[in-house]
């Protein structure tokens, strides 16, 4: 991917390395100012990314290029503007947002995560004219998610020396969590549910920490995927640093690896929302994008349709319900998707304003129906994530129905409300 400017580079000190990086990749025009200089230099520019190729001076400096991006993003209409800042050491940039990473980090590799935080700018472009257009035809738009990104986030943390559990605690302040102690419960978390992103822990060995990174550099789905590593291994990442462009390794301790590791994390997230909200747009609305399950409006149609055409063709239709007592909005959004990878093709479902799930499953009798219902409970269960830390899984209540010759959606809802929970 090419890159397309103007791109900004800011330092007091010139950055010819971050320069010709970019113009290498074909960044054309490259602004660079001195942090005094950067507020009028950038006044009659829209940038399509920030680099700030030295950490920053002072607080009173951060305080007016925040101000700056401020204003960037709201003269481009709430677009989401890339922010690379090179750091002397592990700690995190004092501008929110800002992807750190170490000054010694090389040239390529810059560019090479500039480029993968360009596509989520470019993705955002696309849903923001989408949208724009939709309305512009007078046709119903779905609300692009205002909630932090971090609030639905999910990340995979790997390990099993003395820092795991201080780590794992570090991390679900902020974010879900996802454990993992060996490199099959990780590469079953990667498979089988929405990770946004990846933290190796100490306890592993050089040749596991190995076999884990070449796993994740040989898949596509997650190249861009933020990936910290822990404490020792001071060479482990260099061989998988161009293939996995938000890799990094963070000496200090849980909480600055935390610190260092959200925006990337708040990003990934961002971009998987991005990519929801767009299969929604395409669906023109039919699509819930906090979880890519139906619409509330469209799984009422789709129910009625499936009934009506169950009932003339003689086949079996079954609906399931799943609730759960202890539930928050990370809670309910990750069981939702979780639903969504579990059911069929043929099936289909959607989240209630209650934070329950009612599944449908088409030529189903309710023999094969719990049979089906009882596998989701089971994986809800030991997957999904709790928001009590304290306790493991979450128990979900299924009730089930069945369509009968005599019923109308209404008593066949009347009757899933009503039902015993399924164990």
């Amino acid at each position: 991917m090419a890159l397309q400017g103007p791109f900004a580079v800011i330092a007091d000190t010139p950055a010819p390395d971050v320069v010709e990086a970019l113009r290498a990749a074909g960044g054309f025009p490259i602004i660079e100012a001195t942090w005094a200089d950067a507020p009028s230099a950038l006044a009659a520019v829209e940038p399509e990314a920030l680099v700030l190729a030295e950490p920053c001076p002072d607080r009173a400096r951060a305080d007016a290029i925040a101000a700056l991006i401020g204003d960037l993003r709201e003269r481009a209409g709430g677009l989401y503007m890339p922010l690379l800042a090179r750091m002397r050491d592990d700690s995190a940039s004092p501008l929110p947002d800002a992807l750190a990473m170490s000054a010694s980090t090389p040239p390529a590799r810059l560019v090479r995560r500039l480029t993968t935080a360009l596509r989520v700018r470019t993705l955002h472009g696309t849903v923001l004219r989408r949208m724009r257009t939709l309305s512009a035809r007078g046709e119903t738009v779905p609300d692009l998610p205002a909630a932090d990104p971090l609030g639905e986030a999910s990340v995979l943390v790997t390990g099993r020396g003395r820092n795991y559990p201080a780590l794992s605690v570090a991390v679900g302040e902020q974010v879900g969590v996802v454990g993992a102690l060996s490199v099959e419960s990780a590469a079953r978390a990667l498979n089988g549910r929405d990770i946004d992103g990846m933290v190796i822990g100490d306890g592993f060995s050089p040749r596991i920490v190995d076999a884990l990174l070449t796993v994740l550099a040989d898949d596509m789905r997650f190249r861009d995927l933020p990936v910290t590593v822990l404490g020792g291994h001071p060479g482990a990442i260099e061989p998988y640093a161009m293939e996995l462009a938000n890799l990094e390794r963070i000496s200090e301790g849980p909480q600055r690896l935390v610190e260092r590791f959200l925006p990337y994390v708040r990003l990934h997230a961002f971009s998987q929302r991005l990519k929801r909200m767009l299969k929604s747009l395409d669906a023109k609305g039919m699509l819930d994008p906090d979880t890519g399950l139906l619409a509330h409006d469209a799984f009422w149609r789709d129910l009625n349709r499936a009934v009506d055409d169950a009932e003339k063709r003689g086949t079996g239709l079954s609906i399931a319900r799943f609730s759960f007592d202890r539930s928050d909005r990370r809670t309910s959004l990750d069981a939702a998707r979780l639903v969504g990878r579990l059911m069929r093709q043929v099936d289909f479902a959607c989240r209630e304003a209650d934070d329950s799930i009612f599944a449908v499953f088409t030529e189903t009798d309710l023999r094969a129906a719990h049979v089906v219902a009882r596998r989701i409970a089971s994986v809800l269960k030991h997957t999904m994530l709790a928001p009590d830390r304290n306790k493991k899984g979450v128990d979900a209540a299924v009730t089930l129905a069945t369509l009968k010759p005599t019923d109308s959606v209404d008593s066949l809802i009347s009757r899933i409300v009503g039902e015993v929970a399924v164990k």
